[in-house]
């Protein structure tokens, strides 16, 4: 079960960091056009957030079946058990939060610029801390 779990994380992230990169990209392009808000922008916006809230999701029932997950927390001082038990949950978790905000603060907005700007920090804010704890060495 664990392995399984652990497979279907690791390819889910994928499409989660696709949609992402997708969603901040049209965020800057529609930006930096002025151009109008659509409902295509918005459910581009929507996939990202569904596609990491799913990870997210898929990534706690893994912290809790995994061998390198809170049973780890006794040995902070190996590089990789501290990444896989604290660094990587803690930092996605927070990196989820924004995504979060600004899909939240993109509904408040009223302007095309202030939907497209909410979407483009956060989730870009989002982007960069997944990236910046992926487990690289577990992953490829």
């Amino acid at each position: 079960m664990y392995e399984f779990i652990q497979k279907f994380h690791s390819g889910w992230a994928y499409l989660a960091i696709v949609l992402l990169v997708i969603a901040v990209v049209n965020s800057f392009l529609g930006k930096s056009s002025n151009k109008e808000f659509t409902p295509k922008d918005r459910k581009i916006a929507l996939f990202g957030l569904i596609g990491t809230h799913t990870q997210m999701l898929i990534g706690l029932i893994l912290y809790f079946v995994s061998p390198l997950g809170s049973a780890s927390f006794g040995q902070m001082s190996d590089k990789a058990l501290r990444l896989t038990s604290l660094e990587h949950p803690l930092v996605n978790v927070i990196a989820i939060v924004l995504i979060t905000i600004g899909w939240s603060k993109h509904k408040k907005a009223v302007t095309n610029d202030a939907k497209f700007k909410s979407i483009a920090i956060f989730y870009g804010l989002g982007l960069v801390l997944i990236l910046s704890r992926i487990p690289w060495s577990l992953w490829f």
